[in-house]
């Protein structure tokens, strides 16, 4: 058996131990004197041995104190240590040249019986300086994802089936922090039900493969509401390519879902209306013919004749398919206007006293107006008639009666909000909320509801084309028109006008019908006629074959210009359709103008896309809507002619 140390060796080896930890030591008595240290805790305060010697634990703290960060609360430390000997104490001294060591301090026992305090002090400025650091990229990072609105996430794809969320990633689902169980199958819950089995099957395809995970899904937030996320992800590998866990972002894409829904409803508004007016130009062609030549049959069918009945069913017909293509018109924002400066206040007051009879004793109109208000510029008769169609389509969605709100105000529309409603701009405009009581629509009937011939009514009670109506007139004078609804909780729709500030109001078009004549004078002037569609060109001829005007018949521009050319006499006015393959009408009048300088123009259009305003024509000019009736040719001819 090997021999037993000394007690002089035994000290040693404690001594030399002491020595070579990296922590500070030092013990005390219980009269606060230093009795035992070591070289590296004078080297972490930078004292001396006399120093310690000579002034015990007080000297030290006195020579100390100016260095701490926090005095009070090692000195509040200090006093509970030595006001019970038996305490163990674990604290943190930092200094202010940014060191900072981990105290701990416990009774110093010999016997069992406590002769003074043990202290050990060790160096952690580095790992809390790491934590912190590490703590504040993690802030950096939390601040980042809320500025952005980007959660994250990390989920573990073994038997604990955890997953773990950012503080952003608990807003998006609305979620508290500390509320989410911390599973997947908790995450799953949150999925809108119609979405959960894609949401499952393309994380286990990119658990399965290499393939990226991008999804977009609705989620069920904690307060019921319906928001559409967009989550992608990489899947993390161990070194023999199982996967071990799926690290990825989540981000609510709600409004822009919403923003790109509003564009592609835009964009196919305006196909729609280009289709449309297409339409009801073609149609208008046709309609002139009908009409026209059921008028000039009239006139060669005496009274009582057996055919004059079905020649007059045929001419309110074509006045009824007339109304359909004006309605088809309004949508596509190509009907004839009479544009003028008028108050919305004082409209929306003469058509509530409309309304109150027109919709009923069940239904209340009520109208809330602002006390000023800046004029618009529009025709007020097609705005009446959008409020009527608004107003009759409430009362359709209260069938046992409501309230009626007309509410007028000016908004000031931000940059948020017409981002929110494309294609609105942001600026000041005039609005008006027509406010219903009803059952409300579905979000399928909000997207469809300004379409032509679209209608949630029984077959027979309506056209579809009321509130494309509404969406026409109110573009075509610059403004929008949005809709709000929820099923069982009525329905507002709200018309945005711009204001006419200072604009100048415009003069009425005079392609409005003179007022009816008793006779059309004969006449004896020479005609150019220019209409690429046979039926009205040919019309045109029968209308004037017996007034004693002069024909120039023409197809296109082109040969308008070349019978120009050929005629030797006078040409007394010109007659053209607007819209014609090569060039158009207004491009014919102009190159007539060179030849022919004050020449009378009548433009013939089904729709006035091509505005006449800034026109190169220095003359008089008049524009006839198709379709229109031999005697109102006959008429705006001679008026021209006569002027």
């Amino acid at each position: 058996m090997a021999d037993r140390p000394t007690l002089e060796e035994t000290i040693a080896l404690l001594e030399a131990t002491l020595e070579a930890t990296h922590d500070g030591i030092v013990v005390v008595d219980l009269n606060r004197r230093v009795i035992l240290h070591n070289k590296q805790y004078l080297k972490m305060f930078g004292l001396t041995a006399d120093d310690v010697e000579r002034g015990g634990v007080d000297g030290l703290i006195e020579t100390l104190s100016p260095q701490l960060v926090d005095l009070e609360a090692v000195l509040l430390s200090s006093r509970a240590i030595w006001s019970d000997p038996s305490t163990e104490v674990i604290d943190v001294l930092r200094f202010k040249d940014g060191r900072i060591y981990q105290r701990y301090t416990a009774p110093h026992r010999v016997n069992s019986t406590i002769v003074g305090r043990f202290a050990s002090f060790r160096d952690i400025g580095e790992s809390v300086r790491a934590a912190e650091a590490i703590e504040q990229h993690r802030a950096f990072l939390e601040k980042a994802q809320e500025v952005a609105h980007i959660g994250s996430w990390v989920a573990e794809l073994d038997d604990t089936d955890a997953l773990g969320w950012s503080a952003e990633t608990h807003r998006i689902f609305g979620v508290p922090l500390g509320q989410f169980k911390g599973t997947s199958e908790a995450f799953f819950g949150f999925v809108h039900e119609e979405d959960r089995e894609g949401v499952r099957r393309a994380s286990m395809v990119a658990a399965a493969s290499d393939g990226p995970y991008e999804v977009e899904h609705r989620i069920v937030r904690a307060d019921g509401s319906v928001r559409w996320v967009q989550e992608k992800a990489d899947v993390v590998r161990d070194a023999t390519g199982r996967a071990t866990r799926m690290v990825g972002t989540v981000q609510d894409i709600t409004d822009r879902r919403q923003l790109e829904d509003q564009l592609r409803q835009s964009q196919k508004m305006e196909a729609i209306g280009r289709l449309a007016g297409g339409i009801a130009h073609d149609l208008n062609n046709a309609l002139t013919a009908i009409a026209g030549y059921a008028e000039l049959a009239l006139g060669e069918v005496p009274p009582g004749h057996a055919a004059r009945a079905d020649v007059e069913e045929i001419r309110k017909g074509a006045e009824r398919a007339g109304s359909v293509t004006r309605q088809l018109l309004a949508f596509s924002r190509k009907q004839l206007l009479e544009p003028r400066l008028f108050n919305l206040n004082d409209t929306v007051v003469n058509i509530a006293r409309l309304l109150t009879r027109l919709l009923g004793h069940d239904v209340q109109v009520e109208t809330k107006l602002a006390a000023t208000l800046p004029d618009v510029l529009g025709d007020p008769g097609q705005v009446e008639q959008a409020i009527i169609n608004l107003a009759v389509n409430a009362r359709d969605a209260m069938p046992s009666g409501g309230r009626v709100t007309l509410t007028t105000s000016v908004d000031d529309v931000d940059d948020t909000f017409a981002r929110r409603h494309v294609p609105m701009t942001p600026g000041k405009y005039v609005a008006l909320r027509v406010a219903d009581t009803g059952h409300g629509m579905t979000r399928e009937t909000q997207a469809r509801v300004f379409e032509p011939f679209f209608t949630t009514k029984e077959i027979g009670k309506g056209t579809g084309l009321g509130l494309s109506m509404v969406y026409g007139t109110l573009k075509q004078i610059g403004g929008f028109i949005f809709v709000d609804s929820e099923v069982d909780r009525g329905t507002t729709f709200r018309l945005y006008f711009p204001p006419a500030a200072d604009r100048p109001a415009a003069t009425p078009s005079d392609g409005a019908p003179a007022p009816e004549a008793a006779t059309v004078r004969q006449g004896h002037e020479t005609l150019l006629i220019v209409e690429d569609e046979d039926s009205v060109r040919n019309l045109v001829a029968s209308a004037l074959r017996n007034d004693g005007y002069t024909l120039l018949l023409a197809t296109s521009a082109e040969e308008a210009l070349r019978l120009d050319e050929q005629h030797t006499g006078p040409i007394d006015l010109l007659l053209t359709d607007a819209i014609m393959p090569g060039k158009s009408g207004i491009e014919l009048a102009a190159a007539m103008a060179a030849r022919r300088p004050a020449l009378p123009v009548i433009i013939m259009s089904g729709y006035t896309e091509e505005t006449l305003t800034g026109a190169p024509l220095d003359k008089p000019i008049s524009l006839l809507q198709k379709p229109f009736t031999p005697r109102e040719l006959r008429r705006r001819i001679r008026d021209m002619l006569d002027r």
